[in-house]
């Protein structure tokens, strides 16, 4: 890519980019019982339309030095950015089980791909200004789950599902067009350190594990908030509805935490303040999901807001320069997806065997207790070992 010709173009860029990266995800959840309804899938089957994705993303983030050299930052985006709209595209031509879940695999490798070559291209471009440029890149995807998760029922309601989940590609096409016509051919970040070498670092596993659990959160609630509030009796367009509030929320605390994170070497306090109203939010789903519904939501949203974006900043805190922060961050991803992705698995099984949710929402907020003891120990200044 030559140089932008500005921040704010670089801003705008990887913004458009970052918005196609969730509504494959997030356009399931508000119409996930009329998707069971007309396909026959079955609880833990419906899991693995939002679990299955993030796994393949955490395997092939793992993987983001061969990503990196085989396709180079300008044709990676540009792949995975295809990718999405080839999977967009099946779901609404073909609104089988089966293409439900080969879409959920296109479109799982073609996030990673995108998500494992961004944030090296951040740290090489912004350099001192990484930590705002990844806020508002993080708070581009939540706000591409928010859209989706508002427009998805009500578009179901004309049209289908099946256009519903599946028009998201032409948001793609419309990133992938710009972003090719607006990059070139860009001086590559050499790789500094080989995932091998991250991955002995006792340091890397404690930022995985941090990562994957917050990330854990995001992907409950994006699977399983709407198929809950549907099972308390709500229509679909209002449980679709709450997780746009809630996601709204999530892109609030998103842009909260660009803006101020520059001014704190210290991450921790903020992140403790995060895992607070998370657990607060979920204490809410759990004991009052119907006269708290709106409260918990917001709680929820500012919690997995702010955790997202800070666990990516976190772990690229750690390197020593672009390269090797991108490394770090495709390790932490990629093995912080596959963690994440166990949680709608398990919420699905859970569901599945006592037709309620509420302990998914218990399982979590224990978790996040685990969260705030790993984060006493992300001191600032301290790099891999």
């Amino acid at each position: 890519m030559s140089r932008p010709s500005g921040r704010l173009l670089f801003a705008a860029l990887i913004v458009l980019v970052g918005v196609n990266l969730r509504p494959s995800l997030a356009s399931i959840g508000p119409l996930l019982d009329q998707i069971q309804r007309d396909t026959g899938l079955d609880d833990t089957s419906a899991s693995l339309l939002t679990s299955l994705p993030v796994l393949l993303m955490g395997l092939c983030l793992l993987g983001t030095g061969w990503v990196h050299a085989v396709l180079g930052r300008r044709g990676g985006v540009a792949a995975g950015l295809t990718a999405l709209v080839f999977a967009g595209l099946t779901r609404w031509l073909w609104p089988t089980a089966p293409a439900l879940l080969a879409s959920a695999v296109v479109g799982g490798v073609g996030i990673a791909v995108v998500q494992a070559l961004m944030p090296a291209t951040i740290r090489h471009r912004a350099d001192a200004q990484t930590a705002t440029l990844m806020g508002f890149y993080s708070t581009a995807i939540m706000g591409g789950a928010a859209l989706a998760s508002f427009a998805a029922p009500r578009i179901a309601l004309a049209h289908g599902w099946a256009a519903a989940t599946g028009m998201w590609a032409l948001p793609a096409i419309i990133g992938l067009v710009i972003w090719w016509l607006a990059t070139d051919s860009m001086d590559e970040v050499s790789p500094a350190k080989q995932v091998s070498s991250v991955s002995r670092s006792r340091r890397s596993w404690l930022l995985l594990s941090f990562f994957g659990l917050s990330t854990g959160a995001y992907t409950l609630v994006l699977a399983w908030l709407p198929p809950y509030y549907t099972g308390l009796g709500w229509p679909a367009k209002d449980a679709g509805t709450l997780l746009s509030a809630l996601t709204l929320a999530e892109v609030a605390a998103g842009i909260g935490v660009a803006m101020a994170v520059g001014r704190f070497s210290d991450r921790r306090p903020i992140i403790l303040l995060a895992i607070g109203a998370l657990i607060a939010g979920l204490l809410c789903l759990s004991l009052a999901p119907l006269p708290l519904a709106w409260f918990a939501a917001l709680l929820c949203g500012l919690g997995i807001g702010a955790l997202f974006p800070l666990g990516l900043i976190v772990a690229m805190d750690h390197g020593r320069d672009a390269a090797e922060a991108g490394w770090i961050a495709g390790f932490v991803q990629g093995g912080g997806y596959v963690l994440a992705a166990l949680l709608p698995m398990i919420a699905g099984v859970l569901r599945q065997h006592f037709s309620d949710l509420t302990p998914a929402w218990w399982l979590m907020a224990a978790l996040c207790l685990i969260l705030a003891l790993m984060v006493v120990q992300l001191r600032p200044g301290a790099h891999l070992t």
